[in-house]
């Protein structure tokens, strides 16, 4: 099947035909339109405030464990690598894969659900929908427009990179379903259709994928340098200990941090190479030769195949009982939620507590919106914190700082 002149496959994004921006501009003569987006998500505030914002352990603990930003650079790599395989078009799976998680809070995913809380009776608060208004909103660094006015495809990857949010009939699917579409999706949804019940591109397809891959591997990592599990116990699931048995073969006596290198190298192999095979045979099984097929197929075409899904799902509850649940995580993250709480309950009490211009914010939006208005400015400022910004804060307010040790 014929694709691009430039060699990419016949159901690539074709950025010559993007569907634009929200706002006109003149193209860039040295950039593509995707190529503009990878780099407006670099130069943006966000994303360099992912340096310092948990991944799974709190910053400080350590100069080796994964922050954000480290996390979405290793996501960028594999997202680059599965599409230079698949034929698509790089910039814009890189694009998506940087962009991806520009809505997390401070202390990783314990904030988010902080914040959630928080927000109950305002419609909840989501990183994906967060990060939709930080690249439409809330980042103002151009003189004619807020946000990063993003292309159509980008824009597209962000918000539906794991797939349709809704049914044809408008229905919310997934993890919608109790709680409806975000506000925030469906506002910028109106102004310029993210055809929110078909698949996104095979680009943002992968990089969703390579969040999961890497995700995997690195939290693997980091539990072993961290010592909430070892070696002995990782075996429990029977991938890994097929991946560490060929590693004992090929270099018996490999000392232990070498050995987990090893390990966490050919995780993110397999994984990406079962995702290409499968990709493929997805692709040739419902004869995709457009992105206009991909958008409508019925069920993603990036994907694993059945052997490395349950094994990917083995590693996910390992990880869940032995890490995400290990007592000294558990003890920081009760320490962030009650951080996190408590700089919103004074802040959304008294909003001259927060810097002048976002005191202001959240007295315009109150008067706009009443106390949704001010309850979403207040979290929209504590969601921008870095972990080390919010430390701070907690330390003005309270005279001391969260214990995260």
């Amino acid at each position: 099947m014929d694709g691009y002149p430039d060699g990419r496959a016949p159901y690539a994004a074709d950025p010559s035909a993007s569907r634009g921006r929200l706002f006109s501009e003149p193209p860039s003569p040295t950039r593509t339109p995707f190529q503009r987006d990878r780099d407006r998500i670099v130069h943006s505030t966000a994303f360099r405030r992912l340096a310092h914002k948990t991944q799974v352990f709190v910053y400080h603990e350590g100069d080796h464990f994964r922050t954000r930003l480290t996390h979405t650079i290793e996501v960028a790599q594999i997202a680059r690598a599965l599409a230079k395989a698949l034929g698509l078009d790089e910039d814009l799976s890189e694009a998506v894969a940087l962009g991806h998680d520009l809505g997390h809070t401070p202390f990783g995913h314990t904030g988010e659900d902080a914040l959630d809380a928080c927000l109950s009776a305002y419609g909840g608060f989501d990183h994906n929908s967060h990060g939709l208004r930080i690249v439409t909103e809330l980042e103002r660094r151009y003189a004619e427009f807020d946000g990063l006015n993003l292309t159509f495809e980008t824009i597209e990857g962000l918000v539906k990179h794991n797939g349709p949010l809704v049914d044809a009939g408008g229905a919310p699917l997934g993890r919608w379903r109790a709680r409806g579409v975000p506000e925030a999706i469906l506002a910028y949804d109106r102004r310029k259709s993210l055809e929110l019940w078909r698949f996104p591109s095979l680009e943002a397809q992968g990089a969703a994928i390579a969040d999961d891959i890497a995700y995997n591997a690195h939290d693997v990592d980091d539990g072993l340098r961290a010592g909430l599990f070892d070696l002995a116990a990782i075996r429990a699931v029977p991938f890994i200990a097929r991946l560490l048995d060929e590693v004992d073969r090929r270099h018996p006596g490999l000392e232990r941090s070498r050995v987990m290198h090893e390990l966490g190298r050919r995780l993110v192999t397999r994984f990406i190479e079962d995702a290409i095979d499968e990709a493929r045979r997805r692709i040739k099984h419902d004869n995709v030769g457009s992105i206009g097929e991909v958008r409508a197929a019925k069920n993603a075409l990036v994907g694993f195949s059945p052997p490395l899904a349950e094994a990917q799902e083995a590693i996910k509850g390992f990880l869940f009982a032995n890490m995400y649940r290990h007592p000294s995580v558990a003890r920081v993250r009760q320490s962030a939620d009650e951080a996190v709480r408590r700089l919103y309950d004074v802040f959304f009490s008294e909003p001259a507590k927060m810097p002048s211009e976002w005191a202001l914010s959240a007295e315009a939006a109150h008067a706009r919106d009443g106390e949704a208005g001010r309850a979403r400015t207040v979290a929209d400022y504590i969601a921008g914190m870095t972990d080390r910004y919010a430390i701070a804060e907690h330390r003005r307010l309270f005279d001391e700082a969260p214990d995260l040790r």
